[in-house]
């Protein structure tokens, strides 16, 4: 009869520990991922050059572009790419590369080297070639021709 008891117990704190992760474990990733990722439109020709546009929709940063004067047309098309998931850095992005990528918490920390650039975005500030610039919504930063 002690040893039903016993089994009884264990049992039940193994389901309680198991629901309680379980929740935990929700309640984490929920709080990880609940702003959303970085969201850059990479667009191979604009009228002063290839150019960036990043979204960050929770930070309330909307259509702030980057564009890359005195830099030849990559493409005629946009491409999209949301920095949801963490991969192995560098990979190729339609203008250049990612060379650093930190998606523990949305939207994270992401680092781009286009045409010689460096663009970071970070929910406090984006800096380019390791100057900061002020998040603005509706801005437009020309960069020159790359001399690297």
């Amino acid at each position: 009869m002690k040893r039903d008891r016993f089994l009884r117990h264990v049992l039940l704190a193994l389901l309680l520990a198991l629901a309680g992760y379980a929740l935990l474990f929700r309640l984490i990733e929920h709080r990880r991922t609940r702003n959303g990722p970085w969201q850059v439109t990479f667009i191979g020709f604009t009228n002063g050059g290839p150019s960036l546009i990043i979204d960050q929709a929770a930070l309330g940063i909307t259509h702030v572009q980057v564009v890359f004067a005195g830099t030849p047309p990559a493409t005629n098309g946009a491409e999209t790419v949301r920095f949801a998931q963490a991969r192995t850095t560098p990979f190729a992005t339609p203008l250049g590369q990612c060379v650093f990528l930190d998606t523990i918490s949305l939207p994270g920390t992401v680092v781009l080297e286009v045409f010689g650039h460096e663009v970071q975005l970070m929910p406090r500030v984006l800096t380019i070639d390791r100057h900061e610039h002020p998040w603005r919504v509706g801005e437009t930063i020309v960069l020159p021709a790359s001399g690297r």
